[in-house]
């Protein structure tokens, strides 16, 4: 008896971690979780945030794309809607997006090898950058690295 127990078990505990696995996954498909993890001033937050909407704007165009931002981190969020409006891009954050076409966006930064990686995802791409921070803001410290995706990637 004690054996046909166990062997329900192993299945009913493998349910249960992959639902757990479920709920651990990114913010949407191919988008990573939004979120900061590495210490920022007003001033880092607002640099690297310009700098990677600038390098945004050239694989997602300005002007004719709407960005619903994933994730409002106490400084970085509020520097990247501001920079994003600055570059033209319309920004939703929390509101309804059902028949509007947008364009999801999410980002995490950590703390890396004694400065900070910047990552930017969307649906069609997903931007990569090194930082060095300073008491006056941050300064790139690596090339940028590009990742496309979907019927784009492949042309």
């Amino acid at each position: 008896m004690r054996a046909i127990r166990t062997l329900f078990r192993l299945p009913a505990a493998l349910l249960l971690l992959a639902m757990l696995a479920a709920c651990q996954t990114m913010s949407g498909p191919g988008l990573i979780r939004s979120e900061v993890t590495a210490e920022l001033t007003p001033e880092s937050a607002t640099a690297m945030a310009g700098d990677m909407v600038g390098r945004l704007a050239e694989h997602v165009g300005p002007g004719t794309t709407t960005i619903e931002l994933r994730g409002s981190d106490g400084l970085f969020g509020p520097a990247l809607e501001a920079a994003l409006r600055e570059w033209g891009y319309a920004v939703i954050t929390d509101q309804a997006t059902e028949g509007t076409a947008v364009t999801p966006l999410a980002y995490s930064i950590d703390p890396f090898e004694g400065g900070v990686l910047v990552r930017f995802s969307t649906l069609q791409v997903e931007l990569t950058r090194m930082y060095t921070l300073s008491a006056t803001g941050a300064t790139p410290a690596s090339p940028l690295s590009v990742m496309q995706r979907g019927s784009e990637a492949a042309s």
